[in-house]
């Protein structure tokens, strides 16, 4: 019997986390270990919980700032091939309320991790997922090698992360790959992300404040292309090196609205009020992926009408159960 493949995705209870542990197990050689800081959620949520099969998944509610010992037992026990990271407090606006919080969970809890598998010979491959919010406000084009110059406590706590993996990786010989990924979208989302959240106001009559008037740019980009870029940069990529992965070009979020609104019939003067911006908030946020599309082979697949339609048919199927979901960010230290 050929031996399985252990892949172990942190955060899996994460929009993105879900999303990477169902193609991981497209592959009947993975096997998948997810760990999340909360139980596993409802199938509306989670895509891989409507397969019939799911024996090659296990999961555990472990957190990374609680539970850090059970986590680390559990990844001595298991010694995984691979590791894939998502956990991380995300948001940016409320980064500003709590930003020791940030701090606690995207890099005092990370050091304790990597400092324990520095030296854990069982590991051959460790993927982190990072953010373009490092760089600041993207002006022209911005390559992998460019400065960071964060400007949220959220973006900030991400840059600190990276730059401690990277002193493991030239200190020790730690296996990392990095990942920075635009603004992912798609059914299944947190239900305070723009696109979600019109579809639910719009549908309920409710205005969407828009921030700034909606000008900042955005690169957004569908899940599935995001989860098949990071497989081939834990597949392919080579160690020490970050990865882009981004559309072709950005677009305003009252575009985005705007896109919504035509899908549903709704005129958009009726459907959006003007607030003022966030503190911090990047005019631009575009970055370049030719080196990911160039060595990996990698380029987008699902154009953003089409996942739109796949957004609002998501909304429509699950109303029931999304009606009486927190549409607004819920903050958990």
């Amino acid at each position: 019997m050929t031996k399985l493949r252990k892949i172990v995705v942190l955060g899996a209870n994460s929009f993105s986390g879900q999303d990477f542990v169902d193609l991981l197990l497209d592959d009947l050689g993975n096997e998948v270990i997810g760990i999340s800081r909360s139980p596993l959620r409802s199938s509306a949520f989670i895509r891989h919980l409507g397969r019939d099969d799911l024996s090659r998944f296990r999961y555990f509610a472990l957190d990374m700032n609680h539970d850090i010992d059970q986590l680390l037992e559990l990844l001595d026990a298991e010694q995984p091939q691979a590791i894939v990271n998502f956990a991380a407090q995300s948001e940016v606006a409320p980064s500003w309320e709590n930003p020791h919080h940030w701090f606690q969970t995207n890099c005092v809890a990370l050091a304790r991790l990597v400092n324990h598998l520095r030296d854990k010979k069982y590991l051959e491959r460790y993927l982190h997922v990072s953010s373009p919010e490092v760089y600041g406000t993207c002006i022209g084009t911005v390559l992998e090698d460019a400065p960071v110059n964060p400007s949220t406590p959220y973006a900030a706590s991400k840059a600190a992360a990276d730059m401690l993996l990277d002193t493991y990786r030239r200190q020790f010989g730690f296996p990392l790959l990095t990942v920075r990924a635009t603004n992912v979208y798609g059914a299944r989302q947190q239900l305070f992300k723009i696109i979600p959240r019109s579809v639910l106001y719009m549908k309920s009559g409710r205005k969407i404040p828009l921030h700034g008037g909606g000008q900042a740019v955005k690169s957004y980009i569908h899940i599935r292309d995001i989860s098949r870029g990071e497989l081939s940069i834990l597949d392919h990529g080579k160690i020490g090196e970050i990865y882009h992965l981004s559309p072709d070009a950005g677009v305003s979020v009252r575009h985005v609205v705007e896109t919504v609104a035509k899908r549903l019939g709704v005129e958009l003067s009726q459907a959006i009020e003007i607030v003022d911006e966030r503190p911090g908030q990047d005019a631009s946020y575009v970055i370049d992926s030719t080196k990911s599309r160039r060595e990996l082979g990698w380029s987008p697949q699902v154009d953003f009408a089409s996942g739109v339609d796949e957004v609002v048919a998501w909304v429509e199927e699950k109303w029931a159960v999304l009606r009486n979901e927190p549409w607004e960010y819920q903050h958990k230290a």
